[in-house]
């Protein structure tokens, strides 16, 4: 029977389900290997710059740099260095180092940061720089390469908003950012004097521009490679799904279509389902126990329609074993046995209803005269004849044969209405047999008639039986007192 309710197919839900889970898979193995290569390029990219940052401050002299620092950081020099860095004169700053016997100190710095860079190609900057604490938001540049114009020595720079808040002598790790100088791995060591004391630091820088477009481009690989990848699958899941359960299912649905048990004559025309399904899984069972259902179906309405069948011959043997049981052989009426049935039930409806009827009783008369001077199978047709006579008279009742020669009728509904004219008319056409005197004696019907008709005071069916019974028998007594006991 089909519902209203669209179908949503377990096909297209198994292909949704494959294309999510292949999905998320692979992307998922895609994102953990690309975070993965991330994490190892970074972690590499950290450790050489921290070593570097590292090896660099243990090669410098804190306590020159702790000597340049103070002086740089002095309003005659920064008055100074501004002066030459508007005119572009780094002279000014060599001649005031020499004065102050830093010259040399600060080129043998000077020239072992562009010796380390020369040597380092992976680093593009090392320098020395002056910091402040954490909540500084700028630091001093006190040593760089030779590249760098001498009036840079002491330039105060924004610190970058990355390292703001930290100390950038116990940073927990090198940091990686994306700033004015473009993609960097940043990592800062201390360099002590001779005391002990942190006089200012040293920065190396990795450039990471390279390995962030190379990273840009192997995430956009291994993103391609997943989707491919994904496309791949899908197709050979949705081949595999297709081939061994949808397929199936939409057959197996088909046929179940076509199953109609109705009146069945074998499985084929009962439509039982009959498809090449050998796969050994659930669905395998599913169909052989389908299979096996519609044909125990197929059975048991056979066998049902076989015992229905058996139960009506049967009933119809029983109706006929009845209708006889409850005939007169000889003259078709109702005989004794169909009389008393009848008996019990009106005594029912008497009991609860107060039904109205009347009962007639006739004694056929002469019987044993004809028997015994014509023959009993004179006396037969006697009988079958006086009891055609009844029958045309009361055709809407049923007559009964209680005796050899005692008959019985039951009136109810018309007859009963007519019940008198009815029983004056069987007088009648029993005294106009009897009167053909030139017929045979087995053609002269003839019986005396009593009828009574149920009152207020009868509790029974007998009561009435009993009158109609005394009413027969003085007809009788008037019929022998005319036409004596024989013929």
């Amino acid at each position: 029977m089909q519902s209203g309710k669209k179908i949503f197919s377990i096909r297209l839900k198994m292909y949704i389900f494959a294309a999510v889970t292949v999905l998320v898979v692979a992307l998922g193995i895609a994102a953990i290997a690309f975070v993965t290569s991330v994490n190892r390029i970074d972690s590499f990219y950290r450790q050489c710059t921290s070593d570097n940052a590292r090896n660099f401050a243990s090669m410098v002299d804190g306590d020159y740099l702790a000597a340049l620092k103070e002086s740089v950081a002095s309003d005659e020099y920064q008055t100074l260095r501004k002066k030459a860095e508007e005119e572009e004169n780094e002279e000014l700053i060599e001649a005031y180092l020499k004065e102050n016997g830093l010259w040399d100190g600060y080129i043998k710095i000077r020239t072992q940061i562009s010796d380390y860079l020369v040597n380092m190609e992976e680093i593009e900057y090392l320098y020395v720089v002056a910091h402040g604490d954490a909540d500084a938001l700028s630091d001093m540049y006190l040593v760089d390469d030779d590249t760098t114009p001498l009036y840079e020595t002491g330039y105060y720079e924004e610190r970058e908003e990355e390292l703001r808040g930290f100390d950038l002598t116990a940073l927990p790790q090198p940091t990686i950012s994306n700033g004015d100088w473009g993609w960097l791995c940043s990592d800062f060591k201390p360099v002590y004097d001779s005391h002990g004391n942190c006089v200012c630091i040293v920065g190396c820088d990795y450039s990471m521009d390279e390995v962030m477009t190379e990273r840009a481009s192997f995430f956009a690989s291994i993103l391609a490679g997943a989707l491919g990848f994904i496309v791949i699958v899908l197709l050979g899941a949705m081949f595999f799904i297709n081939k061994a359960v949808a397929q199936p299912i939409k057959a197996m649905t088909e046929e179940m279509k076509r199953f109609n048990p109705a009146n069945p004559k074998d499985y084929d025309t009962a439509g039982v389902i009959d498809l090449d399904i050998k796969s050994n899984d659930e669905i395998s069972e599913i169909y052989k126990g389908i299979k096996s259902m519609q044909m125990s179906i197929v059975d048991y309405l056979k066998e049902k329609e076989k015992v229905e069948n058996d139960i009506k011959h049967k009933d119809q043997k029983i109706d006929k074993l009845n209708d006889e049981s409850f005939r007169d052989a000889l003259t078709g009426a109702g005989n004794k046995a169909a009389f008393n049935k009848k008996s019990d039930e009106m005594r029912y409806r008497i009991a609860r209803e107060g039904e109205e009827f009347a009962i007639v009783m006739v004694d056929v008369n002469n019987l044993k005269h004809v028997n015994d001077k014509c023959g009993h199978e004179a006396g037969d047709m006697y009988l079958i004849g006086c009891c055609g006579v009844i029958t045309e008279v009361f055709a809407r009742s049923q007559l009964y044969r209680i005796g050899g020669d005692e008959f019985v009728i039951i009136l109810k509904g018309e007859d009963y209405k007519e019940r008198f004219d009815l029983t004056e008319k069987l007088k009648e056409n029993f005294a106009h047999y009897y009167a053909q005197t030139d017929k045979e004696p087995w053609f002269r019907y003839s019986a005396a008639v009593g009828i009574a008709e149920k009152t207020a005071d009868d509790t029974t069916i007998d009561d009435v039986f009993n009158r109609a019974d005394k009413a027969m028998y003085e007809d009788k007594a008037l019929f022998k007192s005319r036409y004596g006991s024989d013929r």
